[in-house]
């Protein structure tokens, strides 16, 4: 079945990718998804600087992100999350256990939590909506979020 509109792949450049990478790992391992393998020069060794994870749906569609170095001259500049461009990235979990979980995951790998798990209500939650704030290394905000399924 062709598929059109959901996300297809995301590439992100990284201002380092030693402490990037790893972060990744451990939010995207842990939300189900798989690391790609690829032997050409910068994806292997001890210092990858490149690396990309991708997930499946039930309908044979992927969605992936890529990590790639930044430009060394803006490598390091912090994510502005109030200026023009995205303000944060949402990832679904399908359930409390997975939001609770990643959450375990990516503070033992060091990563910054800006808010703990937690339940948000309010007219722009709607109930049972669970979640937890993160920040990559450079600055750029990320949601793991479980919320019951409703109807558009």
């Amino acid at each position: 079945m062709s598929v059109t509109g959901p996300l297809s792949h995301l590439d992100l450049s990284v201002g380092d990718p030693d402490r990037s990478i790893p972060f990744y790992a451990a939010l995207l391992e842990g939300l189900g998804f798989t690391r790609f393998r690829n032997p050409e020069p910068g994806w292997t060794g001890d210092r990858p600087r490149r690396a990309a994870w991708f997930v499946r749906s039930g309908d044979g569609s992927s969605f992936s992100i890529d990590l790639r170095p930044a430009d060394e001259a803006k490598r390091d500049r912090k994510y502005d999350r109030y200026a023009p461009g995205p303000h944060h990235l949402a990832f679904h979990a399908e359930s409390r256990k997975v939001v609770d979980r990643v959450h375990a995951q990516v503070a033992s790998a060091g990563g910054t939590v800006l808010d703990a798990p937690a339940e948000y209500s309010g007219p722009a939650y709607g109930g049972g909506y669970y979640a937890v704030f993160f920040a990559d290394p450079d600055g750029l905000k990320l949601e793991v979020v479980h919320h019951p399924p409703t109807n558009p």
